[in-house]
């Protein structure tokens, strides 16, 4: 049976989720409060929701990144972009102090960012990155 386990962001998923809902009720709210002789042209509203939806598809970045580890490796979501990384390429796990975020070092010096786990987090950044040098070191 493979060890499983999945880090993600506290409360800046929260943020940015509610950052989301908050921005779609303004949206509506100010929408339908506008005086009926003020319009927009297609061309506005559709700026306007290319716009939203572009910042909604950046929030949902954020809260959907994540750091998983299992018995192969750790597997790393950032946004949109993935990272799967065996424990034999792995060199370590960095977490400065006042970092906003932990780094994953692989055995070529590449470092990827673990968004996932947010330093803002306080001890739960620590005790994730603690579980994961404790894998590594296994």
């Amino acid at each position: 049976m493979s060890d499983l386990k999945t880090f993600r962001p506290g409360a800046t998923r929260v943020v940015a989720y509610g950052v989301s809902v908050l921005m779609l009720v303004l949206t509506a709210v100010v929408g339908l409060s506008l005086p009926e002789d003020i319009s927009f042209t297609p061309a506005e509203t559709g700026t306007l929701w290319l716009i939203i939806g572009f910042v909604l598809a950046l929030l949902h970045g954020v809260g959907r990144s994540y750091v998983r580890a299992d018995d192969d490796g750790v597997e790393v979501l950032n946004g949109y972009r993935r990272h799967q990384i065996a424990w034999a390429d792995i060199q370590g796990f960095a977490l400065n102090s006042g970092a906003p975020w932990p780094t994953l070092v692989t055995n070529d010096d590449e470092r990827v960012m673990m968004f996932g786990i947010q330093g803002s987090d306080g001890s739960y950044a620590k005790e994730a990155v603690d579980y994961l040098r404790g894998r590594l070191a296994a």
